[in-house]
């Protein structure tokens, strides 16, 4: 159901395209020169915004296998009657998506002209020219409906799609390289119905929440454990509760010095981060921990395996409604457990977006194909009609029929709500960003598996791979 499960490769010649410093300004500066860009403005011409303005023309759109892509396929007609724009679309199953959309985007014919992508593959594909700067027309009254207020996409998420190229900079300034679809954050998520048999509150803290895990073991028989962690050897276990965890106590993955990206991971407050979770995870985790991704930590909660699921607040929202899971009607939300004396919530994310290929010929209907898929009407009708959460709109958390839908969900909306002002992408932009976490998550399993005397020898020697991994990045 989302984009986690498994290590994007992305090929070669993406990454030999792929510079740093005054390179990337190079690349945000060939945006100028776009004659495409400049056709779809004379196209537009001075005369306002139409829907209907590309009457004839024909896109192709690249999709993953996701909810959010069944709310697009059941729109589409709408979208081509409004726009006269003949839509070909393709799904491909998220296992082979990226590697798909890295060599389309690599032959730059402009097949695909729209592709839907996440935030850290920006990192990747904007630094190699193969994805379109969208402030031209954000910018542009004519090819901008008066309608869509890109002011109500929370701030947070719309951030995490705006780059300025420079490895070590953070996201939220620079062009937007694209618009959200939907987004996760991450939270606990509960089964209530084991914490009244137990008599037990939804914890607040990392130790309460260990203390918890200790009263759950094998909660309802053998087979059962108290939390849902990810684990498998790839960057999807690094980046939803373990890394905002890592945030909230203070820790980095990577600061510049002279000029230079440098690894953070041994710093006193990652190691006392990566001691607790540890704890956590050999206290109450999976006894097949090392090979959970999304899926098995999703269904464990559903199926009542696991008593709590620390991830992605979509990912026990899928469990839930009629029919979902077994445990579909007992599962409950609660903002995700902070270290003693922290109450500043800090949440990493994760955004399903939708860009436009650079070597695009199609680029006015390619915007508007852009513009309707996340504008405020098409956004309310698939959070109310369809399965596509989160929305990335305030408009639609702020609807009473949206609200009255999660009022099902206990404690979702609240948490959302307690969250969001604190969620940002958390990690630092850099070229080798999947190489680098993937390393992290192997240094994980290896720490739980008792392979290292400390896990300050672990992470001094993670430390010293990361570094090496990008010793090639000279940020200038």
């Amino acid at each position: 159901m989302s984009h986690k499960f498994g290590m994007l490769f992305f090929i070669g010649a993406a990454l030999l395209l792929y510079s740093c410093g005054s390179g990337n300004k190079q690349s945000h500066n060939r945006s100028g020169g776009d004659k495409s860009l400049r056709q779809a403005q004379e196209v537009a011409g001075t005369g306002g915004f139409r829907w209907d303005m590309a009457s004839g023309s024909a896109i192709k759109v690249l999709l993953n296998q996701h909810p959010y892509s069944e709310a697009i396929i059941k729109k589409i007609p709408d979208f081509e009657k409004v726009t006269g724009i003949r839509v070909e679309y393709a799904i491909t199953p998220e296992e082979n998506y990226f590697d798909k959309v890295t060599t389309s985007l690599n032959s730059r014919t402009g097949d695909p002209d729209i592709f839907m992508t996440g935030a850290y593959q920006i990192w990747e594909y904007a630094g190699a020219d193969f994805i379109q700067n969208l402030d031209p027309f954000i910018q542009d009254s004519n090819l901008l409906s008066p309608d869509y207020d890109i002011e109500d996409i929370y701030p947070g998420v719309l951030g995490t799609l705006r780059w300025d190229l420079v490895p070590g900079h953070m996201t939220g300034r620079g062009p937007l390289w694209a618009l959200p679809l939907g987004f996760e954050l991450y939270s606990l998520a509960y089964n209530k119905k084991v914490f009244e048999k137990f008599g037990l509150t939804p914890p607040k803290t990392m130790e309460e929440l260990i203390r918890v895990c200790e009263k759950l073991r094998e909660f309802d028989g053998k087979g059962t454990y108290p939390i849902a962690l990810r684990g498998s050897r790839n960057w999807g276990t690094i980046h939803p509760g373990f890394m905002s965890t890592f945030a909230n106590y203070g820790a980095r993955d990577f600061a510049v010095e002279d000029n230079r990206l440098v690894s953070k991971v041994n710093s006193p407050e990652s190691v006392k981060m990566t001691e607790d979770w540890v704890r956590l995870i050999k206290t109450g985790g999976a006894p097949a921990w090392s090979g959970y991704t999304w899926y098995q930590a999703g269904a464990d909660l559903g199926a009542g395996k696991a008593a709590m699921l620390f991830d992605a607040d979509i990912n026990g929202y899928f469990q839930t409604g009629k029919g979902a899971s077994k445990e579909a009607e007992n599962i409950a939300w609660t903002v995700m457990p902070l270290p003693e004396g922290q109450d500043e919530i800090n949440s990493n994310l994760w955004t399903w977006a939708i860009a436009m290929n650079k070597a695009s010929r199609n680029k006015l209907a390619a915007w508007l194909f852009l513009q309707y898929f996340t504008g405020a009407e098409y956004s309310l009708w698939s959070a109310l009609e369809m399965n596509a959460v989160d929305p990335a709109r305030k408009s639609v958390w702020n609807n009473p029929e949206f609200q009255a839908k999660m009022a099902d969900r206990e404690g979702y909306y609240e948490t959302f709500q307690a969250t969001i002002d604190g969620t940002r992408i958390l990690f630092t932009p850099q070229p080798h960003f999947f190489e680098t976490t993937t390393e992290w998550a192997a240094t994980l399993q290896s720490i739980v598996a008792g392979k290292y005397t400390s896990v300050q020898e672990a992470l001094d020697i993670l430390k010293r791979k990361m570094d090496e991994a990008v010793e090639d990045v000279v940020i200038e």
